[in-house]
Order: structure tokens, then sequence, then C-alpha cells
């Protein structure tokens, strides 16, 4: 199936328009960490008629598709093939200048372009090599990797802290056992086998290997480590009023997003009982969303993929 055979809806899109008050900055500059596709970063030229943005994207794939979606609005658009966490030199090269943007999309979710592409190992639904990268241009290890070198309590680990499966210690020694695994399927398979009773139960719904194909993901692409060193940074990018959202799809990412938002929004950050402040900690936003923003049901029906995407937005403050 070709990458494009089904087409990526962005997710939260209005909601995304006016956490960034795209219709009130017509000549704003934006950066979309997450281009895809370039379903948000052409929905915000499309509001803004004078706005500039920088896309990024460490998948070839979803650049080329992104470059012909975008290729209509000229020098409004610039793209690089490159991860969000370099934003610092990408935005230094694409503005000449560290004034800072008017706003800043995240948006962590794999796309459908990936995961419809058997080729790029990401779902257990279509059979296809064990590779799981975002960027497959750039070495580093692939999903097989992982499950056919790292030793069993490893791999329990990765189960356990990143796919949230209880069952990640059964799981990891069929895993080992089934040696050595080349597709998708094999591996889905040695999963379904091992705790299907388990998952199988009347109030589960979903495949018993969904939650290990998302901590091999997560592990291959360093996802967490990713978001967790790219938010300060991210922060510090944003002109005094500019605002940066971020869209998670799992508890992982919105707890992160969650916790390094509150921080930033707090002066002090020393222990409760210390009588006197000595961290010199600033805060440096203020949190526009005190819960996440959720799909409405409309959009759940019309994309089932926005169920599970939670919006955080914060908003840099003049200091």
């Amino acid at each position: 199936m070709n990458d494009s055979a089904t087409p990526h809806i962005p997710v939260l899109l209005h909601d995304v328009l006016a956490a960034l008050r795209v219709n009130d900055l017509p000549d704003g500059y934006f950066v979309d960490g997450t281009l895809g596709a370039a379903g948000h970063t052409a929905a915000i030229l499309d509001a803004a008629p004078c706005a500039r943005v920088l896309g990024l994207d460490r998948d070839p794939a979803a650049l080329a598709l992104a470059r012909e979606r975008l290729a209509p609005y000229g020098d409004r658009a610039t793209v690089i093939h490159a991860s969000y966490e370099d934003m610092p030199n990408a935005i230094q090269a694409w503005q000449g200048n560290t004034a800072g943007v008017d706003g800043l999309l995240l948006d962590l979710g794999m796309s459908s372009m990936q995961v419809n592409n058997p080729a790029r190992g990401f779902a257990f639904s279509q059979d296809g090599p064990l590779d799981m990268r975002f960027d497959p241009t750039s070495g580093g290890i692939t999903a097989a990797d992982i499950v056919n070198t790292w030793p069993a309590d490893e791999l329990a680990d990765i189960l356990y802290q990143y796919g949230e499966e209880r069952h990640s210690r059964r799981i990891a020694r069929a895993i080992v056992a089934a040696r050595p695994l080349e597709t998708t399927r094999q591996l889905a398979d040695a999963v379904a086998e091992t705790v299907a009773s388990a998952h199988h139960g009347p109030r589960q719904h979903i495949h018993p290997a969904t939650r290990t194909f998302q901590a091999l993901r997560i592990a291959v692409n360093d996802e967490l480590g990713t978001i967790t060193r790219t938010l300060p940074g991210a922060i510090g990018l944003l002109r005094p009023g500019g605002r940066l959202a971020v869209i998670s799809f799992h508890s992982l990412e919105d707890r992160i997003v969650k916790q390094a938002f509150k921080l930033e929004a707090t002066d002090c950050i020393c222990p409760s009982r210390q009588p006197v402040c000595t961290c010199e900690h600033v805060a440096r936003v203020r949190v526009i969303t005190r819960k996440p923003v959720q799909a409405s049901a409309d959009e759940i029906a019309r994309n089932p993929r926005s169920r599970s995407a939670r919006l955080r937005v914060a908003e840099r403050l003049s200091s």
C-alpha cells in the first residue's frame, strides 16, 4: 500500500488554530515541529494570509508529500528534514535572528501514512519488516534489533515502562523463545499466543500486541526522551505572548507535557519546607489549558484516531 493511500486527517485542527491564535496573527511566524502531511500547516497558512510556517519532520516520505502539498504557498512555507529536537538551529537559519516565533505546534502522534505502509513496520495488522523508525535514513536501532538481541529483562522493562503492559515479563520470555523474529506478524502472533486469554476478556477491545508495538516504537525513536529534552528549549523559542501547543496520544507523553508546563509556570520550585527561596526559578509560561482539550464526538466519528488525542497549551510570559 502506498504511503498516501489513506489521507492523513489533522487532529484537533480547529482547536489548534484557536490555541495558536492564528486568526489574530495574519503575518505571524509559526513552527510545525511534526509536519507530517502538512494538514495543520496548510490550515495555518490558509487562515493567516501573510503568515510563514517552518515545518520539520524526521520522516522523508512525509516530507515529500508535505512539500508537494505546500508548493502553492511558495516561500511562506519552509520544509526541513529534521527532528523537532533540532528546532533552535532550524529557526535560527530560517529567521536569521532570535526574535522568537508566535506559535509552535508539536503533534506527537503517528500519521496514517506511517501506519498504513507495511514496509515501515508500525502496524501488527499488516505484515512487514520490524523497523518502526520514524526516519529510516538515520541509522540507529530497529524494532528487530531490540526483539532479537535484548535480554529478556530489558525487553520486559521497556514493555512495562513504555507500553504499560502488565504481562511484560511473560511476553518478553515468549519473544526470546521465538527468536529470530523478522516480521510484524511474527511478533504479533508470538505476543497473542502468549497472552490472548488474559487480554480477550469481555471488556478487552484491543489487540494483545497493541501495547508491545507501542513500547517498541517509543524505544526505537526515543520518543519520551526527545519530548522531555525538547519542551524547555521550545518555550525559549517563543516571543512574549507566543504559544506552544502539544498534542499527545498516550498517558506517558501527556504526563511529561503536563509536568513540564506546570514546572515552567511556577516561580519557586524549592521544597515547601524551605523557608527562603534559593532556586531562583522564574515562571516562563502561563498554562492556558488547565485540562487537556479533547476531540468532540463529531470529530471522533469522522476521525477515530482523534479519540486519544490530548491538547495542552502554554503561553510565554513577557518576563
